[in-house]
């Protein structure tokens, strides 16, 4: 293993380590100490408890963060500002939390009069959020003992004192197994949007000192993956070694559930309507169009004039139906009144596609860029049959409201950059939206 991938791994294993470890009253504790100014005031009108245990709640959280979060002095208590960026997570977090509590009390599940921190107060550290998080998803109680190398028994006593301090099944064991309630699911995403807040306090701390590091999770749809995002990635990583990038490849409606629950950071790759992003913030880079793609030495590569007679007789390797792509070659044929081709093959996967391009006669159309290496060194062309009508937007996708880590704002960045400093896009000014 190389010094770069071990000094990666460390990173990631502490900002991971710090996240699960972090003590949920800590943090309750911090945030009331921050509002009240003193140690004996949050104790005695916020906290309810003894003014020792709120002094041991503050230094354990520093202890393990690793840094002051206070200034003290004979007036009380201030932030400094470390204090000011792990207030910004704990509100945040805060919210996640009363969020969760409001869609409970909106189900019915719960009364409307109960206390979120008195609801969620059995779960005490970030590994138990994880740990009821992945049995929701999992659904599968011996892999997440697995996961997270505990105990069945002991995952069975945390999920029945949350259930029991919020009063209401989270999951439903069934012949095929754990089956997860309505209430379940919300619990677990808003979980999951906590983990994420806990996940950025460390990566927060370290780039306010000038160093970037933790992990960064990024949806890549098709078009980004050839040329933008690896160029960002490798430009990023040579400046800031201690980073650690995770691309996550899915169909666009995983990649966005996962955006909104806090799994991935943002998207790169195909706008969406406005009406299929309400609660997501799209920012456009730059327009692009599918083309018609073919072998070098494809019969109509020669052809003077290629038409739609030519391209109703050809073998076609299209992507699958409901992708953008697709839909804007099938709109295209329509607008012109004629019929779209009928793909003899399906693929979602750009291999498969580039070898049925390669070592056959078939067509396909997509974004140029997607097969960029290819059409450069000149085994694959673009056919003169221009598709002007399929133009979209090409950009990035985050959950609105959201707060991104310092890596994830960086990577974002140099995106940006890569597109502008590239000719091979059509760059659009800065056009954000939701």
């Amino acid at each position: 293993m190389t010094g770069r991938r071990q000094l990666q791994d460390k990173v990631i294993d502490r900002t991971h380590t710090h996240a699960l470890g972090l003590n949920l009253r800590h943090l309750r504790a911090f945030t009331a100490v921050a509002a009240a100014g003193s140690i004996a005031r949050a104790a005695d009108e916020q906290l309810f408890r003894v003014a020792s245990g709120v002094t041991r709640s503050i230094s354990e959280l520093e202890g393990a963060l690793g840094r002051p979060l206070f200034d003290r002095g004979p007036r009380g208590m201030a932030l400094n500002s470390y204090g000011d960026l792990v207030l910004l997570r704990a509100r945040r977090i805060e919210r996640e939390f009363e969020d969760a509590r409001a869609q409970l009390v909106a189900r019915g599940g719960i009364g409307a009069s109960a206390d979120v921190h008195s609801l969620f107060a059995s779960i005490l550290n970030g590994r138990r959020l994880a740990v009821i998080a992945s049995l929701v998803e999992k659904r599968n109680m011996p892999a997440v003992a697995r996961e997270f190398g505990i105990t069945q028994p002991a995952i069975s006593s945390a999920l029945k004192d949350l259930e029991g301090g919020l009063g209401v099944a989270l999951l439903e064991r069934r012949t095929r197994g754990l089956v997860p309630t309505p209430a379940g699911e919300i619990v677990a995403f808003h979980f999951k949007r906590v983990l994420a807040e806990l996940r950025h306090i460390g990566p927060d701390i370290a780039a306010s000192e000038g160093m970037l590091q933790g992990s960064v999770n990024v949806g890549a749809l098709p078009l980004g993956r050839t040329q933008i995002l690896p160029q960002a990635i490798a430009s990023l990583l040579a400046r800031h070694p201690g980073l650690h990038v995770a691309t996550v490849e899915s169909p666009y409606d995983a990649l966005a559930a996962s955006l909104r629950s806090g799994d991935i950071d943002f998207i790169l790759g195909a706008l969406r309507s406005s009406a299929d992003a309400r609660d997501l913030q799209q920012e456009a880079l730059f327009e692009d169009r599918i083309s018609v793609i073919a072998r070098a030495g494809h019969p109509l590569a020669r052809a003077a004039r290629v038409d739609f007679d030519a391209l109703r007789q050809a073998t076609w390797a299209l992507s699958r139906q409901g992708t953008p792509s697709r839909e804007l070659l099938e709109r295209f044929f329509s607008a012109a009144r004629e019929a779209p081709p009928v793909p003899a093959v399906e693929t979602g996967d750009l291999a498969v596609l580039r070898g049925l391009l390669l070592e056959s006669d078939m067509l396909t159309a997509i974004s140029a860029h997607q097969l960029r290496h290819e059409i450069r060194n000149a085994s694959l062309v673009v056919l003169d049959f221009p598709l002007d009508e399929t133009r979209r937007e090409i950009g990035l996708t985050q959950r609105l409201g959201a707060f991104p880590s310092p890596g994830a704002r960086a990577l974002m960045q140099e995106i940006r950059a890569v597109v502008a400093r590239s000719p091979d896009f059509r760059a659009k000014p800065a056009n954000r939206r939701r």
